[in-house]
């Protein structure tokens, strides 16, 4: 099986590097400013130009407005732009028919609960990811906390849409994660960063080496 992998978080050439040389399929760029790993959209837009033919570049947002979502991508080219808030299936409609850009809603798993909204979000959105829900009263960003779910939730389950596996991934435990899930598109973060925001290019390396060896 062929797993392909979204390196998210990206902030500087050095990573991006190590990510489309290591063979990602994807690029992430945030875009919450409260996040360690946010990059402004000029910053975004000079790396974008770093992304070969062949890796798709996706913008991360967090319940944005029309406003702000137009000032990021009139700036930096999408392929995808991933919703990692409270977005509705309304919004997320509102955002596909305002920019014409595929999306991907995150869903937040915490329990078998959680995945019936999946089914819900995916009569809108082109794709899925499944990301772990921080535990009650503890502060947390939307994404990127390093925290896995029961990934045994997922296990033979079938969705009408593509989907992501995101939250705690590790080259360590990314085996285990895909063998569980049957995962076929991972999103890694806070997995290949030596300090919060900061990617190094060698877990980069790693990572995408473990997965190519599935």
């Amino acid at each position: 099986m062929t797993v392909s992998v979204k390196i998210c978080g990206l902030s500087e050439p050095q990573s991006l590097h190590a990510a489309v040389t290591g063979g990602a399929r994807y690029v992430g760029f945030v875009f919450y400013p409260a996040s360690p790993r946010y990059v402004s959209p000029a910053m975004a837009a000079e790396l974008a130009r770093l992304v070969p033919t062949g890796v798709r570049t996706v913008g991360l947002f967090v319940d944005p407005d029309d406003d702000f979502l137009e000032h990021v991508v009139s700036q930096v080219p999408f392929d995808l732009i991933q919703l990692h808030g409270k977005e509705t299936p309304r919004r997320i409609a509102e955002v596909k028919a305002a920019f014409s850009i595929p999306v991907m809603k995150a869903i937040k798993v915490g329990g078998p609960e959680d995945l019936a909204h999946a089914l819900e979000v995916a009569e809108v959105a082109d794709r899925l990811l499944f990301d772990a829900k921080p535990p009650a009263k503890v502060t947390a960003l939307p994404g990127g906390n390093g925290i896995a779910f029961d990934w045994s939730l997922l296990a033979g389950r079938r969705w009408p849409r593509p989907w992501m596996l995101s939250g705690g991934l590790k080259a360590d435990n990314v085996a285990d994660a895909v063998a569980t899930t049957g995962a076929e598109a991972l999103d890694v973060s806070s997995g290949v960063e030596d300090r919060p925001g900061h990617k190094d290019p060698a877990l980069v390396r790693a990572f995408l080496d473990t997965v190519a060896g599935l």
